[in-house]
């Protein structure tokens, strides 16, 4: 109850300098309208694109406001108040035209001047060309965004295909993702989490096809104004949605060797309500890895090798996804509007493998033994997100309050069979998990003066999620399976976020501008895990019991920033995350679903803290970007899961492996440097790189110091390069490859990964239509993953090779009749950014040897 009291107490704070809710925002009629039209060539009768159209009070001299034309001649000038307004059409080469008077009232607010003809003056040029071009890469004030939609490979892919590009973003050979070294990103989709990533991050991204990417959006210093979660900072992924009036849609896919999608649009926007229908989806087709591994179990004092495990598995994939969305908006007035979307995901994957597996006892040679082991698995997950969010503007310009409600759900379902031909016990699994997440946020922005601006807000986000896991397992001969009541468990898991946040923007004379932030976050955590026999070893017993958290986390955040001059910009910032254990990493049941590499959570384990200090600099010149990055981040209660050497007996057989634990195990500090660029050095060529490099320096704390074998600075790297080329007759060609280091951990290292891709498009139909060919890693069939590990009791490697190599035919085509449309303001709504994800939701295993 106190915790709410105080976010009240923060609202009125922030709401005290101007509560207004009236509509219109005061007296007088609040209806407002817009007024539009066409801008035609009077001799070639072809629309004039960006042609300045501006406005004034009629008979007055003083402009009012002013927009551009677009591609077709079209233009809209938006929240205009019943009056008598003049325009004028000004064009490079033309006679400046002016419409005097242009009358709108409260019962016509809307007024359509239509075809508007302007002529060349005399002193015309032959040929005027106005180009507008947007790059792939761009650097703002707050963030780096790519802009997806502008990139041909990624065509028939999906939103890890195309995050494998963006600049000092990596992504491993499963899927996840890391941004600056580090994974631990929120990432979120037009500024919202999607319930889905709560099961597995890495799954819901391949469900996301490329042709629904709009832009891809890099924050690495968050402000206060953000949620705390997120270590390394936040991922946004923008989706197409079209602001152009009238009907309008795309069709567009892939067709390949390794995978299929496709993609449909619908947009209907008129006045002021909007209407927007999508959906897409992929089905990969099967693809066969193998993966080779060794693993010694030591005797810790004598460091002898007492046992030999190896196994060689293969195991075959397939994966399919759909997600759809729909939206609709409406604008009441200038003043008030409402949005609402539903997004609905489904998508899983299915997997067949088996292999032989090797055990050697080096004490007692009469126990070794060769057996056979089969596994097949069926993963589905689905659900949706529906959320609300109501803008309320206000006279004074910028004055904005926001409230978003968003309600999240998904179910993750896991099926799987490991058998095996010796006494080693065959399993059986099968895992319903559900998450719900509720969340209620304000957000309110009041520029106090032109040099002056306040941003205050509050948040709560409440998380309820469940597991049912029922377990059979044979007996020791092998022969039936019954119910397994150690293994199987039920798991509920609540977690309650609270968090007001104040951050003030300063902006000073000589080019400074200052931004210091402050957020309060409270957490409190209750997990409640229980099974039908919770009589097991007395480790366990401990662990089987309710457990909770609470804390409060301070979150000081703040920017300084230089404008050199018209082309550079110098920022120094500040910045405090934090990382909250998931469902996964708490659950206290064993996962014996690997018997040999067994893994466990722990209910103690707390948050990790990561304080960054980032100096950047940023330039271009013409066509030219240059943005470089020095930082430095440290690191308390380090997330890393720590594994042992293990021998249990389970239905009388001895299990001798390793059973893996996450902890908050060290310290770390660590050091880097980012760059990135983009050069035309000729005509249609452009050049495209980033680099990012940093150090692993951890400390690990005492009771961990004898399981770390990885220890002092090691130095890691991502690095990417792109070259891209427009021929003429609309054909565009790009070339990219990119290159991440190995990744440590106080255990080892797990593999480094680097692809390279070609592809070439080309457009017909005035650019509405296009067909291209894309081709990822042609000269060789597979890439080889590698990875160690290495503890006081045992070590092991790993060697796994998957199929990259792929060709495809990629096809798009936009329809519809369309007018111009200037963008919305993007409403701020839900950000829930804030929660670890690093394994799946109920705990279920993939079921998979090569960790794909």
């Amino acid at each position: 109850m106190k915790r709410i009291f105080t976010l009240i107490a923060i609202f009125c704070i922030a709401l005290s300098a101007k509560a207004q809710f009236g509509i219109g925002g005061g007296g007088g009629s609040t209806t407002v309208g817009r007024i539009s039209g066409t801008v035609i060539d009077s001799v070639t009768k072809k629309p004039l694109d960006y042609a300045t159209i501006s406005l004034f009070r009629s008979g007055g001299k003083a402009p009012l406001n002013g927009v551009i034309t677009d591609a077709k001649g079209n233009f809209k000038l938006d929240n205009i108040k019943a009056g008598s307004y003049k325009i004028t059409i000004g064009f490079i080469g033309y006679n400046t035209k002016t419409i005097d008077p242009v009358t709108t009232t409260p019962g016509k607010p809307d007024a359509n001047v239509g075809r508007i003809l302007i002529s060349p003056n005399s002193r015309a040029l032959k040929e005027v060309v106005v180009a507008g071009k947007t790059s792939l890469v761009e650097n703002r004030i707050d963030k780096i965004v790519y802009n997806a939609e502008k990139d041909i490979t990624s065509v028939g892919g999906n939103a890890t295909d195309v995050l494998q590009k963006v600049p000092l973003v990596a992504v491993d050979m499963n899927g996840n993702i890391s941004l600056r070294g580090d994974n631990n990103v929120r990432v979120l989709i037009n500024g919202k989490p999607s319930g889905a990533m709560a099961a597995s991050l890495s799954d819901v991204l391949k469900t996301i096809p490329a042709d629904q990417i709009k832009t891809i959006e890099v924050i690495t210093s968050p402000s206060a104004k953000y949620d705390a979660e997120g270590s390394a900072g936040i991922i946004n992924i923008v989706t197409k949605q079209k602001n152009l009036s009238g009907i309008s849609g795309s069709v567009s896919g892939g067709i390949g060797t390794r995978q299929n999608n496709g993609n449909i649009n619908f947009n209907y926007n008129k006045n002021r309500f909007n209407f927007s229908a999508n959906i897409g989806g992929n089905y990969t087709w099967p693809q066969t890895s193998r993966t080779v591994s060794d693993q010694f179990l030591v005797d810790s004092a004598t460091q002898k090798d007492l046992v030999h495990n190896y196994s060689n598995n293969t195991s075959r994939i397939k994966r399919y996804g759909v997600r759809g969305s729909l939206t609709a908006g409406y604008e009441f007035n200038s003043y008030n509007s409402l949005n609402s979307t539903l997004t609905l995901n489904d998508g899983g994957f299915n997997l067949n493998g088996g292999g032989t597996y090797n055990q050697e006892i080096l004490t007692n040679t009469a126990l070794n033994k060769i057996y056979y082991g089969n596994t097949t698995s069926h993963n589905h997950f689905g659900g949706f997100d529906w959320n609300v969010d109501y803008t309320r503007k206000f006279k004074k310009e910028g004055e904005e309050l926001d409230i978003s409600g968003q309600w999240s759900h998904s179910d993750v379902n896991t099926d799987y069979t490991n058998r095996f031909s010796d006494v080693n016990p065959s399993q059986n699994g099968s895992n319903n998990g559900k998450n719900n997440e509720y969340t209620l946020q304000l957000d309110y922005t009041l520029p106090v003066s032109k040099v002056f601006k306040l941003e205050a807000g509050g948040k709560t986000i409440q998380r309820r999620l469940s597991s049912d896991y029922n377990i059979f397992s044979t007996d020791y001969a092998g022969s039936f399976f019954t119910h397994d009541d150690i293994n199987s468990n039920q798991y509920n898991y609540h977690q309650n976020v609270y968090a007001g946040y104040t951050v003030l923007t300063f902006t000073l004379p000589k080019g400074y501008a200052v931004m210091p932030g402050f957020r309060l976050e409270n957490t409190a955590i209750t997990g409640n895990p229980s099974n039908t026999s919770q009589v097991t070893t007395t480790n366990q017993m401990q662990n089987l019991r309710d457990f909770t958290q609470n804390y409060n986390t301070f979150i000081p955040s703040l920017t300084i920033q230089k404008t050199l001059s018209a082309t550079q910009t110098l920022k120094l910032s500040y910045s405090k995350r934090i990382q909250r254990p998931d469902l996964q990493s708490l659950n206290p049941f064993i996962n014996r679903s690997s018997v040999q590499a067994q893994s466990v959570g722990n209910p103690e384990l707390g948050p990790q803290t990561t304080q960054s200090v980032e100096l950047n600099y940023n330039t271009f010149i013409k066509s030219s970007v240059l943005n470089f990055s020095v930082y430095y981040r440290h690191t308390n209660g380090l997330f890393e899961s720590i594994a042992s050497r293990l021998v249990e007996v389970i239905n009388g057989d001895t299990i001798r492996g390793t059973r893996s634990t996450t902890n908050n195990v060290a310290s770390n500090n660590s050091f880097g440097a980012s760059l990135f660029g983009s050069v035309s050095p000729v005509k249609n060529l452009t050049l495209r790189a980033s680099l990012n490099g940093y150090t692993y320096h951890p400390s690990p704390y005492s009771q961990y110091t004898l399981n770390a074998s990885a220890l002092g600075t090691y130095f890691q790297f991502s690095a990417f390069g792109s070259a891209s080329y427009e021929f003429n007759h609309g054909i565009i060609a790009e070339f990219f490859g990119f290159d991440n280091s190995s990744r440590r951990t106080i255990q080892g290292t797990n593999p480094a990964f680097g692809i390279y891709a070609f592809g070439v498009k080309k457009q017909f139909a005035n650019k509405r239509a296009s067909l291209g060919f894309n081709t990822v890693q042609p000269f060789a069939n597979d890439k080889h993953f590698d990875s160690s590990l290495s503890g006081s009791s045992f070590r092991q490697s790993s060697s796994t090779a998957f199929p990259f190599r792929s060709f495809g035919i990629t096809f798009s085509y936009s329809f519809g009749k369309l007018s111009f449309s200037n963008p919305q303001q993007k409403k701020k709504g839900i950000n829930n950014d804030d929660v670890s994800k690093q394994g799946d939701q109920g705990g279920a295993p993939t079921g998979n040897p090569a960790g794909q």
